[in-house]
């Protein structure tokens, strides 16, 4: 027997035995919702992505929308930012579409606010948006990616933003996808990296026929040629400095939608984890603030098991297991199963998504954006998944793959990811075309809640009910030396005689951005005896602080603790 035979025959044992399974099963009475959706009516959002879906079936349709939770007003309330379609040159709508900002009312509800702010858009295709301080003001901007031109948003800290990607020399007219922003050199400013998908226009639009129905459909990546991704270093003066081909990002040309920044080999330099399409996924480690080398391959993130190139997607890093080093995840498409990938601090990662239920539940799924979190405040972290396949036809091919798909939800018992989707709420029994997720405290009540961009729909917003009696402590970083935001600045706290650390990364999910606090849980414990923070490059500081009281947010600025 083959390896892919004998792994499809126990696969299928796998699939099988999931039936025998009932995750949270604790007899007749059901346990608590986690999740409540706050319908649109609501929360004052109404809005709807324009994905421009036609009998064509363009590629960049099928893509967007990503989400943003941010600050923009810096009035410690999380605002929403929703990425929209725009013209492009194979849409030419008669009224253009418009990302849209939704500024947060503080009792639940939202106001937009998108044309005072001059956030409208609409002249490019837009895919994705990534919100940091560039400039170190204190205010976020945003970077938004697309199908056409690409832009750069400075905050004006007046409650208006300015597109300064063409002066800033940001500005890109490939597509692009996801997008990053992390301190690559130390230097304390936020630099970019911008995933570049393939490359594609109208004119090399190819008729992808469904062998079964006899319909056009939407071309598979591997049909178009591979393009380099962009990383732009920040030179602190408002402009920025391709620096793609000296960092030797431009030697390795993929179909990238997802990137993380994270710290897989404890050094102190951030390292990028980019999620690939048809294409191996690269593992870019920093040497030295300089260059960076793809280990992938050594690395065991690159390719499938059977040494296949899957259809990577949406993105995240954290130390799941608590070992001490950043763990990796990776959503795929229908039949290629999503990896969770442990860190075994040898420079190489094991998948254990095949052998837990993760594989068991994404199977027949495709996935986008995702995130760990702690759902539950228990200081373990969690994983939400939003999954939806990019082919409206896809039913009619493969029975068991359909083209809307259910959110999926796992919480962590003794260190193993369990299927807790049941107990999500009724929003987990829809069936959605997700793409871009989004975490974030957006009542403030210490419970991250989740925004999902839905393609050719309204977004959903999700709010956190679950564990209300646990304890948490919210944490805002503010760098001085360090980049403002605090990227790459590791977390280490102690509550209930537990010792617990987190790394605060870049970018992450798909297409998206997250509130830019941390929320530690705290279980059962009122308090916390301390919380360490070591503060990134050009930064040596490590400084103990110690907070009064839990269930509140603070700041923790560079240079004010022990």
């Amino acid at each position: 027997m083959t390896r892919s035979a004998g792994r499809a025959t126990l696969l299928l044992g796998a699939l099988a035995c999931a039936r025998l399974l009932t995750p949270f099963s604790t007899g007749a009475e059901p346990p608590p919702a986690l999740f409540a959706e706050i319908p649109q009516g609501s929360s004052g959002i109404r809005w709807k992505h324009d994905n421009a879906m036609s009998n064509e079936h363009y590629l960049p349709e099928s893509l967007g929308p990503g989400v943003a939770f941010f600050d923009y007003d810096q009035d410690g309330w999380q605002d929403i930012f929703l990425v929209n379609s725009g013209e492009a040159d194979f849409y030419r709508p008669a009224a253009r579409p418009r990302h849209a900002l939704y500024r947060n009312h503080r009792d639940g509800t939202f106001r937009d606010v998108t044309q005072k702010a001059g956030l409208a858009g609409g002249t490019s295709f837009g895919m994705g948006v990534a919100a940091g301080d560039y400039n170190n003001d204190g205010f976020p901007d945003l970077y938004v990616t697309a199908y056409g031109r690409s832009s750069l948003y400075r905050n004006n800290r007046n409650g208006t933003f300015t597109d300064v990607a063409s002066q800033s020399g940001t500005q890109t007219d490939r597509w692009t996808t996801s997008a990053a922003w992390f301190d690559y050199d130390g230097d304390g400013l936020l630099d970019l990296f911008v995933c570049g998908f393939v490359e594609y226009r109208r004119e090399t639009q190819k008729l992808c026929i469904d062998a079964r129905g006899g319909k056009p459909g939407y071309c598979i990546p591997r049909m178009f040629k591979p393009s380099p991704s962009l990383l732009f270093r920040n030179q602190g003066d408002g402009t920025f400095r391709d620096a793609s081909t000296e960092t030797h990002i431009a030697r390795r040309l993929g179909k990238a939608l997802g990137v993380v920044a994270s710290d897989v080999n404890n050094d102190g330099r951030l390292d990028l984890f980019v999620a690939n399409d048809t294409v191996e996924n690269f593992l870019f480690l920093n040497r030295g603030g300089k260059t960076f080398e793809d280990v992938g391959y050594g690395a065991m993130v690159a390719l499938s098991p059977e040494g296949m190139a899957r259809s990577g997607m949406g993105v995240d890093s954290a130390d799941v297991d608590g070992d001490g080093w950043q763990d990796l995840f990776v959503s795929n498409i229908d039949r290629e199963m999503y990896s969770l990938y442990r860190n075994t601090g040898h420079g190489m990662f094991d998948d254990l998504a095949f052998a837990g239920e993760i594989g068991r539940a994404t199977y027949n799924m495709s996935g986008w954006g995702l995130r760990f979190l702690d759902i539950d405040n228990d200081g373990a972290m969690d994983l939400f998944l939003a999954n939806g396949h990019p082919d409206d036809f896809v039913a009619e091919r493969s029975p068991r793959v359909r083209y809307r798909e259910p959110l999926l939800l796992f919480l962590q018992r003794n260190k193993i990811l369990r299927n807790a989707s049941a107990q999500g709420g009724p929003a987990f029994q829809k069936e959605l075309s997700a793409r871009g997720l989004a975490a974030g405290d957006y009542n403030n009540d210490g419970r991250i809640d989740v925004l999902i961009g839905v393609n050719g729909g309204a977004p959903l917003l999700l709010r956190n009910i679950a564990a209300p009696e646990n304890h948490w402590l919210g944490i805002k970083l503010q760098g001085v030396k360090a980049n403002r935001d605090g990227v790459g600045a590791k977390i280490t706290w102690r509550a209930g005689g537990v010792t617990r650390s987190r790394l605060k990364v870049g970018g992450g999910s798909y297409l998206s951005a997250q509130d830019s606090r941390e929320i530690l849980g705290l279980g059962n414990s009122a308090g916390l005896e301390w919380i360490e923070v070591r503060w990134p490059a050009p930064s040596t500081r490590v400084e103990r602080f110690h907070p009064a009281a839990a269930n509140r947010y603070i700041t923790l600025v560079e240079g004010q603790g022990r």
